[in-house]
């Protein structure tokens, strides 16, 4: 009975959560959690049985327990049965996993990294583990988690991105068959092809199949909500002009930096970009319903994963970009005022200088209050300054930006501020930005969902970097919920990625880094050359490769020095997002020499849904932490996204001819091994 009533608690529950329409406000979400939470500790003793996919007898009891808040109740529904077949759980307990080896397979010259309990038939309760193919030639562990008719799509949609007048004119032509075809047809051909292949769903109910299927082969989700507004260019550079200046005019003070202002020729932020998603500032509501829609992805994803998922985020989704415009020229303006004061370059905390340095420095002014004032505000340690400015004050949603970011001028001892003037309203939207970001920061520690918060253009990301810095320093206290995204085609990459490591390090908080190429390469530099200023980017693919690389084996040397010295080598936790399978070996040949193993669970791997599968779930499979980056959302508002893909792959045609060859030799085996209508059934635990 007190299992029955946990389950009938349960699921009501999640219709609170599942049942709430888009105009209620995220505080009914939390409310629909906690009665979620109270639901699942009403009955800490139950137990619920387990059944195996493999045999509808064998049986694996299991506390139901273990079916944390983070569940969102979708744990519940996969412990019931559907008619005589039950359904497989996906909280067996994991066993210890030992440090992988690598193996040389003479026959096929390929190397296999194989943990010591990997075995294709695992003990009763044991996960499934396979070896590692690290060629990444296996097409057999590639595609296991597919149908045949699956593989013939990717074929199919690999073979369109392919060529090359079809992927240019993509858009058209799918608009153009929409017309022709009516809504109806066009809509079940995209689901037969493109969209199939790329999206998981149109909603977060209908996804989590797809989501399920996934984690039974070893992969986890990041999921997005990858609806776009499909906009003109014109439409675009207006509304970009219009929320990228204050209401106060785009008056450049003295010292300001053309680099963080708005230009109308790059006002269209998809100029030359086909990998990443674009926000265009319409209005606050505009801000809030992303909010919403943020939260709902935390939800599904928890709903799906038992609390091992994760959600991206942009910030400029949150807030009017004017705002982060202008914070991050402070930040680069903060830097300039650093080097006129001790010298050196980069950011204040590397400089070392303490309160007495700035004192001294201040000396000729004498006793001058403003100074005094200051020097109260400034954050520091027995190493030295971290922060000129009280950045805590920020993510706390009552800061006053225009009060905040003002310096002593070294001459006259006046406040001098190192931000263009704000508007009393344009201070209210800044509020509400942060509000935004803490409400889904907030729900994801509740849900025990991570988020991601994506990498943006140069010109944002000083401002988006130091706020996502301010949430892992207010949210990862006991381990990484909130990750920063880091661009390694970008030359100061591997200094910013040192500086925020060692801020974690000084401040005590978890650091979260997700590693990736980078998506406006294009874009940044024809920006730096009409702007006259530097052209931030790495000059070549090979140095973007040892950017890459190099910021890595810095995260990795630092996990290892935690980890001998005894602490909590989880302090450090990095994404590997790389669709470079050079990238992917290297990383896990760093993990073998210095010990770091997948069960410490502080590097993962992450590709996006639909591409690079030979990649993602031979990893998965053998054990690694590996993500999908999983789209939804309707057919009809997704294709944007969907064009954007076709233009991805047809940049990386080695990739598909790669993905092409394996897909193919695994069509041909099962063709000749009558497999075709092969039913994937995975038995892999994600690590």
């Amino acid at each position: 009975m007190a299992l029955l009533r946990s389950l009938s608690a349960q699921r009501t529950a999640i219709s609170l959560v599942y049942g709430r329409n888009s105009s209620k406000s995220g505080s009914a979400a939390v409310v629909a959690r906690r009665s979620l939470q109270t639901a699942t500790r009403s009955s800490p003793a139950a137990v619920a049985v387990v059944a195996s996919k493999d045999s509808d007898e064998s049986v694996v009891v299991s506390p139901l327990s273990r079916l944390t808040p983070s569940n969102g109740g979708h744990g519940t529904r996969r412990f019931l049965h559907s008619g005589n077949k039950p359904l497989q759980a996906s909280t067996v307990a994991q066993p210890a996993y030992a440090e992988p080896a690598l193996k040389v397979d003479h026959k096929t010259k390929s190397t296999k990294c194989s943990p010591p309990s990997s075995s294709s038939s695992s003990p009763a309760g044991s996960p499934q583990r396979d070896p590692l193919d690290v060629s990444f030639n296996d097409p057999i562990a590639a595609f296991k988690s597919k149908t045949t008719w699956e593989l013939v799509r990717a074929y199919l949609v690999y073979m369109i991105c392919s060529s090359e007048k079809l992927v240019e004119h993509n858009m058209t032509l799918m608009k153009w068959s929409k017309q022709v075809f009516g809504q109806r047809i066009f809509t079940a051909f995209m689901k037969a092809t493109f969209y199939g292949h790329f999206v998981a769903g149109e909603d977060q109910i209908k996804i989590i199949p797809t989501l399920e299927r996934l984690r039974s082969f070893g992969v986890k989700p990041i999921l997005d909500y990858s609806v776009e507004e499909d906009i003109s260019q014109e439409e675009a550079e207006k509304r970009e002009v219009e929320s990228s200046v204050s209401s106060a005019g785009d008056n450049k003070e003295e010292g300001a930096m053309p680099q963080y202002h708005v230009d109308k020729s790059f006002a269209d932020r998809r100029y030359k970009v086909s990998s990443a998603r674009t926000y265009f500032y319409l209005n606050e509501a505009t801000c809030e319903r992303n909010m919403e829609i943020f939260i709902k992805c935390l939800e599904a994803v928890s709903g799906a994963t038992f609390g091992t998922g994760i959600t991206a985020i942009k910030l400029t989704a949150l807030g009017r970009p004017q705002l982060l415009l202008q914070l991050s020229e402070v930040i680069m303006r903060t830097r300039g005022y650093m080097e006129e004061m001790v010298g050196g370059q980069g950011n204040v905390l590397t400089h070392h200088k303490t309160i007495k340095d700035l004192e001294k420095y201040y000396a000729s002014l004498g006793d001058n209050k403003n100074v005094k004032d200051f020097l109260k505000n400034v954050t520091s340690d027995k190493e030295g300054i971290l922060h000129l400015f009280p950045w805590s004050g920020i993510v706390d949603e009552d800061s006053q930006l225009s009060d905040t970011f003002r310096v002593p001028d070294p001459q006259t001892g006046q406040m001098r501020r190192l931000i263009s003037q704000i508007s009393p309203k344009e201070e209210e939207m800044f509020r509400n930005m942060i509000r935004r970001l803490n409400t889904i920061v907030r729900a994801a520690a509740e849900l025990d969902v991570r988020i991601m918060v994506d990498a943006e253009q140069t010109y944002f990301q000083p401002a988006i970097s130091r706020i996502t810095l301010e949430m892992m320093r207010k949210f990862n206290k006991d381990k990484a919920i909130v990750f920063n995204t880091y661009q390694c085609y970008l030359r100061e990459t591997f200094r910013e990625v040192c500086t925020d490591l060692e801020q974690a390090k000084r401040q005590n908080f978890y650091f979260g880094a997700k590693l990736v190429r980078g998506a406006y390469m294009e874009q940044e530099r024809a920006r730096a050359q009409a702007l006259g200023y530097p052209d931030p980017v790495n000059p070549t693919f090979d140095a973007t490769t040892e950017m890459y690389h190099k910021t890595l084996s810095e995260c990795l040397r630092r996990i290892k020095l935690m980890k001998d010295g005894g602490e909590d080598a989880r302090k450090i936790g990095i994404m590997v997002a790389s669709h470079n399978e050079d990238t992917v070996r290297f990383a896990i040949q760093q993990m073998k020499e210095i010990g770091i193993s997948p069960e410490d669970k502080v590097i993962c791997f992450g590709q996006l849904l639909g591409m690079c599968d030979y990649i993602t779930f031979p990893l998965g499979q053998a054990g690694y932490s590996a993500y999908k980056y999983i789209p939804y959302g309707p057919v009809e508002e997704v294709l944007p996204y969907l064009s954007r893909r076709a233009q991805e792959n047809k940049g990386v045609l080695k990739k598909i001819q790669k993905e092409k060859r394996l897909l193919l030799s695994e069509i041909r085996r099962r063709i000749f091994s009558g497999q075709m209508f092969y039913k994937p059934k995975g038995n892999y635990v994600p690590i």
